[in-house]
């Protein structure tokens, strides 16, 4: 099913001439282009495994698995009971790769989740045990109940793939993918991340009801399945070696220099609006241009359009910028500033 733009069509930018849409396409229609069966196999094959007990989320999928391919990190937020849990464990279970899963709860300390130095008292010797980080796959759970101290336990691990107790540096093994999920409605015995903890995030991924239809397909599929018994037939279908040469092709997606300024210039517009009390950072420049890559080789192309842009700037982007307090009291969104700039912006083509 193809990517939809975030754009309504009356809010589509301003196009550029014919001409040089043409020319555009020409120039990329000349490249060698990239293999990339092997990440379409790997989509097709996830989506497939996935599709066995889930119903709808598309998006959803797609972002979970471009964060993936990108080497980054996603935080999940929707409301209780639509299956965020349920779709990242299923996600793990399609990786040929170790999987542990936190519950982060307020008495969590930062040793429960890296690990804890001990004395071996047959060796006469301390020794470290690893914590529950030391997987491929981690899914955090409400990451925002647990307090600030034990989230910080977070900060080095996410960025640079290692945790460091009691002066001693471990690294983690490859691939290593954060998937943490948390409740934007229900704020007693929680606390918000910090804005250096959000930024390590390359996606903020909303989740929302499914539709009518979905849900009476839900109520099918599982009428007799109380036990939720259809998770065990999903199997793994994608390996660590998979894994890499995806992410290797991907990286050699085509964007060309209009569409690399097009992302600089989103990104600019988010510190200099109106609405926006604190822009994004570089760092967010540079997740839109994975995502945007890895959306791209998920839809077999080996190049980048404006669409893929569009498509991933609202998860990259909502969990960067922190509006004026008095357009957040008057309703205003993050994904309104995104829409906002996305609109006025001129597409290159």
């Amino acid at each position: 099913m193809p990517l939809e733009n975030p754009l309504q069509p009356e809010e589509q930018p301003a196009q550029t001439p014919e001409s040089d849409r043409a020319a555009g396409q020409e120039s990329l229609l000349q490249r060698t282009h990239l293999d990339l069966s092997k990440v379409k196999h790997a989509v097709d094959n996830v989506k497939r495994e996935l599709q066995k007990v889930i119903v709808g989320q598309d998006a959803f999928v797609d972002f979970l698995l471009a964060t993936l391919f990108a080497g980054g990190h996603a935080l999940v937020e929707g409301v209780p009971g639509i299956a965020k849990t349920l779709t990242a464990k299923l996600l793990a279970q399609t990786l040929d790769i170790h999987f542990s899963r936190i519950q982060f709860t307020p008495d969590l300390m930062p040793s429960d989740v890296v690990g804890t130095t001990v004395f071996n008292l047959k060796t006469s010797d301390f020794s470290f045990n690893p914590g529950p980080i030391f997987a491929n796959v981690v899914l955090i759970d409400e990451i925002n109940r647990a307090p600030a101290k034990t989230q910080s336990a977070l900060f080095e691990v996410m960025e640079e793939l290692q945790v460091t107790v009691d002066g001693k540096t471990y690294p983690m093994e490859h691939p290593f993918f954060v998937i943490a999920t948390q409740n934007p409605i229900e704020q007693e015995g929680t606390y918000k991340l910090p804005e250096a903890q959000l930024d390590r995030f390359l996606m903020k991924i909303p989740v929302s009801y499914p539709d009518l239809g979905e849900e009476k397909q839900i109520l099918r599929r599982f009428q007799s399945d109380f036990g939720l018994n259809l998770r065990r037939e999903v199997q793994k279908v994608l390996g660590p070696s998979d894994l890499q040469a995806c992410r290797n092709l991907i990286q050699d997606i085509v964007i060309t220099d209009p569409l690399i300024d097009y992302i600089a210039e989103i990104v600019h517009r988010t510190r200099s609006h109106g609405d926006v009390y604190l822009g994004a950072s570089p760092r967010a420049s540079l997740a839109i241009l994975k995502t945007a890559k890895a959306i791209a080789a998920m839809q077999g192309r080996d190049f980048v359009t404006p669409e893929d842009i569009q498509y991933v700037a609202y998860p990259v982007l909502n969990h960067r910028i922190i509006l004026q307090p008095e357009r957040e009291i008057e309703g205003i969104e993050p994904q309104d500033v995104v829409r906002d700039i996305l609109k006025t912006l001129e597409v290159p083509r």
